[in-house]
């Protein structure tokens, strides 16, 4: 690559935003141009505006960075949007229409018919659907899902391909820092399982649909089963478990499922893309395994963990499934979209911009 892409993220300041800015440090195809948060934060050094809540310190080419306004006069190729979804909608728009490719992290362009939701490893072609945006020259959207359905459909597409699928039942044990910062109450989450998450299970019974979509012609024909989805927030800081039940098209045992897993070819390999991981799937055949703390940061947090494969007495196969959620599920997802864009050649570098005067 001749020269680095550059990127904005909008958002900065927040638990998504300052998992863009660890993931983005020392990328080989990305530089961070602007970052991008709330009046209250533009004016200000980074390390002032953020409360940072990584592990890892600030990375000092953006700890002195001045933080702006989210509005579309920054100076970069695209944007990485770790925006909530109470103003993402607007701001995504609005970048969008100024000719911005913004690439979303948020919920609320996922189901728009002419909106990419995207996988790269389960739905690479639905980028066609950017051919069908008519935001502004060269704006466009692109969306990861959300976290928990990140993890049900990467162990679906198998499945799919392989022998069918007509029905899902999946419950999910939710890590405490999928409901972002301040997030859930100490006094809530201690000792304690929240049976309930705003907005979740609708989310993982539609979007999945979309995902296992095929493209006809300039549309998604969604995938046609049911999905039953139950969502709980567990005690647990990183991780997103999923018990999953599947009935099948046709009849197949646990072993000829876990071979499914076991040989799934991804679409995207070879292709040389930095954020993909050596396998999507691992495939655990020790009972206890896959655990959050164990195993959530396999293939850098981008590889979706497979165990407990057996039958179901009530549907088929049954199996657990375990994702980054703030990596694979959030973050990562996107940067990994924003390469795969790029190798498509839906993205590319723009002239110098001039910030807007007044």
């Amino acid at each position: 690559m001749e020269r680095k892409y550059r990127v904005g993220i909008l958002g900065a300041t927040g638990a998504v935003g300052q998992k863009f800015i660890e993931i983005l440090e020392g990328h080989p195809w990305f530089d961070i141009t602007a970052l991008a948060a709330s009046d209250r934060s533009a004016g200000k050094p980074y390390r002032e505006a953020a409360n940072w809540i990584v592990s890892r310190p600030i990375p000092a080419a953006v700890a002195e960075r001045e933080v702006v306004e989210a509005r579309p006069d920054l100076d970069c190729d695209f944007v990485f949007s770790g925006l909530t979804a109470d103003v993402a909608g607007d701001i995504e728009r609005t970048f969008a229409e100024a000719g911005y490719p913004v690439i979303s992290n948020a919920r609320n362009y996922r189901m728009q018919d002419d909106v990419p939701l995207l996988i790269p490893e389960v739905n690479p072609t639905h980028t066609a659907l950017i051919e069908q945006q008519r935001w502004g020259a060269g704006g466009f959207i692109v969306t990861n899902p959300n976290c928990s359905t990140v993890g049900l459909v990467c162990a679906l597409r198998p499945l799919v391909d392989a022998f069918g699928v007509e029905a899902v039942q999946v419950t999910t044990l939710q890590a405490l820092s999928g409901a972002g910062y301040p997030g859930v109450s100490a006094l809530d989450a201690l000792g304690n399982v929240m049976p309930y998450i705003g907005g979740e299970e609708d989310k993982m019974a539609t979007e999945p649909l979309k995902l296992l979509g095929r493209l006809v012609g300039d549309r998604i024909e969604p995938a046609r089963f049911a999905i039953s989805a139950q969502c709980n927030r567990v005690p647990v800081l990183d991780g997103h478990l999923e018990c999953i039940s599947v009935r099948l098209g046709r009849e197949a045992g646990a072993a000829e499922v876990r071979d499914a897993f076991l040989h799934f070819q991804s679409p995207i390999s070879g292709i040389g893309l930095p954020s993909t991981p050596e396998r999507l799937l691992h495939v655990f055949d020790e009972a206890p395994f896959p655990q959050p703390r164990r195993h959530v940061e396999l293939g850098r947090g981008m590889t979706v963990s497979i165990g407990r494969i057996r039958p179901c007495p009530v549907l088929d196969v049954k199996f657990v499934a375990l994702v980054h959620n703030t990596v694979r599920g959030a973050a990562g997802g996107a940067v990994l979209n924003a390469e795969l864009l790029i190798r498509q050649g839906h993205l590319n570098h723009r002239a110098e911009r001039v910030p807007a005067t007044a």
